[in-house]
This record gives C-alpha cells, structure tokens and sequence, in this order.
C-alpha cells in the first residue's frame, strides 16, 4: 500500500530580513513618531495633574499627582457648551454647504461644454492670489449684513479654489462615457452630478471634507474680528481667551474649594485643549472607514 500523501495547504511564511538600513529607516520612524505624539501627550498628563504639583514642575511622562479638577472646572463653565454648540453648527452646516457648492462648480469647470470656460477658469486663479485685504473684507461683511450674525461662519468659506481644482482633477479621471449615456437617457445635469459623479467621488469629497470640516473646527480668528455677541462664540476662541487671559471660566465660584485649590489656569486651559480636540481624533477614522474604504467601489447610477 501507498502512503497517503498529506498536503499542507497552509500558507506558508516568508522569511523577512532586516537589513542595516531597515533597522535605521524604522529608528528613524520611530523617533519622528514619539515627536508627533508627545506634544499632546504631554497637553493631556498636564490636564490630569494636580495644579500645585504641576506648578513645581518636573512633570514630563506621567502625573505625580493624578486630578480631574480642571476637567471639572471646565465642563461647570456654560460658556463651554455654548461654544462647543455654535462650533458643531459652524462644522455641520459650513462643511455640507461648502463641500456641496465647490463640487458643484469643480462639476462645471470639468465639464468641455461650459462656455468661456478659460475666461472663468483664469478668473479662479487670480483669486487665489490676489485679494482685496482685511480691511476692504470686513467692510464687505459689515455691507452684507453679516456681521454679527452665524452666517459669517458659513458664507464667507462656502466657496474654496483650491478644493474645485483637488475635486475637478479627480472628475477628470471618470469616465465620459457614463456621462453621455446619461445625457442619451434623459437625464439631467443635475441628475448626473448628483447619482454619476457624486457617489464615483466619495474618496476626494471625504478627503476635502474632512480638510473643510477641520478648518472651521480649528477657526476662531473670524469670531475675534467678526463677532460681538457672546452666544456666537466659537470653541476655540473660547479656548483662546482661556490660555491668553490665564485665568480660570467666571463660573468656578460655584465649585467646591478643594477642586479649585487643585487647578492652576494652565491646567485648566490644558484640560480645555484636549476636550476640543477629542472629536477631531475621532472623525478621521470615521470618515476613513465610511467613506474611504466603500467610495472607490460604490456604483454610480442605481435603478
């Protein structure tokens, strides 16, 4: 009798050699790695310090002294919900607008049919380096009517440059003929642009997305020149006005002592850092997920 032959259909594992210079490429990494990270490393063992200890210094990789008094000091100030609202506004409604404008233009200056098509497109290009001025642009906003008011956060932004040519040049990469054949169907301009091209661009609208979402996340110098009102206050302006002015939210005479004698104004500011910048962290994995993982293989016209 023949032995029975047994083969092993397990993939089998490649050997991998480190080279010298593999080894330095991945120090190297490694090293830029901890210098991207440590700063806010050290922004959030700050935050989680005990004021007192922290002032004595010598707090560089952990707390000595763990506290959550400055997160409490910050979360008791209504200022901080406020602002964190007009800033989820600002986000939500500039990010959707402008997204929807820009590839809406980056449509039409794609598009061979558009009449003087140079002429608008040198246009679009003079404007990204020539402008009027501050001064000559806070009179516009002051002229329009948007001064003081939540649509200077949205206006004014709803239209970027340099996003319709990163959107144009990737419309240029699909295909024509789905167009045409649209067109020979009956179907709009519109209709394309909304069930052709916007479902063929999930990965550049996410991309300029999150570049649009993080700017007005991030803005505060439009509410330090545009804005009176208080209410109208943006996340980090707040947080700005905390770090420059050194000082704890007017709120905190409510608060017991004990969590009071533990916070020190740069706590306090450390611990309003790291509370506006949490939901950023936590919208590039959804957007990479949701977006660029699906947008490169989701159909363009459904029944």
């Amino acid at each position: 009798m023949y032995a029975e032959k047994r083969w092993d259909l397990r993939p089998q594992k490649k050997k991998i050699r480190l080279t010298a210079f593999d080894i330095l490429l991945y120090a190297l990494m490694f090293v830029f790695l901890i210098l991207l990270l440590y700063p806010f490393w050290f922004v959030v063992i700050g935050s989680l310090s005990d004021g007192r200890d922290y002032n004595a210094g010598g707090v560089f990789l952990l707390p000595r002294s763990w506290s959550l008094s400055s997160y409490k000091v910050v979360f008791s100030d209504p200022e901080l919900y406020v602002a964190f609202g007009v800033t989820l506004a600002r986000t939500a409604v500039g990010t959707v607008t402008s997204l929807l404008f820009t590839a809406m233009v980056a449509y039409a200056m794609h598009s061979k049919d558009l009449i003087a098509k140079p002429v608008f497109y040198w246009f679009n290009i003079f404007t990204m380096f020539f402008g009027g001025g501050l001064i000559p642009f806070f009179l516009l906003i002051v002229n329009l009517g948007l001064y003081d008011t939540f649509w200077v956060y949205v206006i004014p932004g709803l239209y970027s440059v340099y996003n319709m040519i990163i959107i144009s040049t990737f419309y240029h990469g699909i295909s024509s003929e789905l167009r045409e054949a649209a067109m020979i169907d009956g179907a709009s301009e519109f209709t394309v642009f909304l069930r052709i091209y916007i479902p063929l661009s999930k990965p550049v609208l996410a991309t300029v997305g999150m570049w649009i979402a993080v700017g007005h996340w991030n803005s505060y110098y439009d509410t330090m020149l545009y804005t009176v009102d208080k209410s109208l206050h943006t996340l980090q302006y707040y947080l700005m006005r905390l770090i420059l002015l050194s000082s704890a939210p007017s709120s905190t005479s409510n608060l017991p002592p004990e969590i009071l004698n533990d916070t020190i104004p740069v706590t306090i500011s450390y611990a309003s850092i790291v509370i506006a910048s949490i939901p950023v962290i936590m919208l590039y994995p959804v957007i990479q997920k949701i977006c660029f993982s699906q947008g490169i293989t989701a159909g363009s016209v459904k029944g």
